[in-house]
């Protein structure tokens, strides 16, 4: 079965670092495009960060220079280290293969909230 479990989320306080996990099942992370994606409360889906095969990455203006997505191809995890984290970058995470594809894979999110 195809699935994307997140982890690794929890309260972190304004200026702190968090480290998202994703653990693909049915796949290689390697062999897929494999994105970031986050929901703040009340809103829309906003695209974070993505990894291509080859390895290039690329991020949002809004997380840029504080966010970096990697990948344990060893152990078949996606990453998302975030760091300097404030109350915008709270919401749910989400893991996402096929991103904006008919065949759109993600998970089932990890909660992450920025508050002192």
């Amino acid at each position: 079965q195809v699935q994307l479990v997140e982890s690794g989320g929890g309260l972190v306080a304004p200026g702190g670092s968090l480290k998202l996990s994703c653990e693909p099942s049915g796949f290689h992370i390697k062999n897929w495009w494999m994105y970031w994606e986050r929901q703040a409360p009340g809103k829309g889906l906003d695209w974070v960060s993505r990894v291509a095969p080859t390895g290039e990455t690329a991020y949002s203006e809004s997380v840029k220079g504080r966010f970096t997505i990697s990948r344990d191809d060893a152990r078949n995890i996606l990453h998302l280290q975030m760091n300097n984290v404030t109350a915008e970058d709270s919401g749910v995470y989400y893991c996402v293969k096929d991103w904006h594809t008919p065949k759109e894979l993600r998970g089932r999110g990890t909660q992450v909230t920025v508050s002192s």
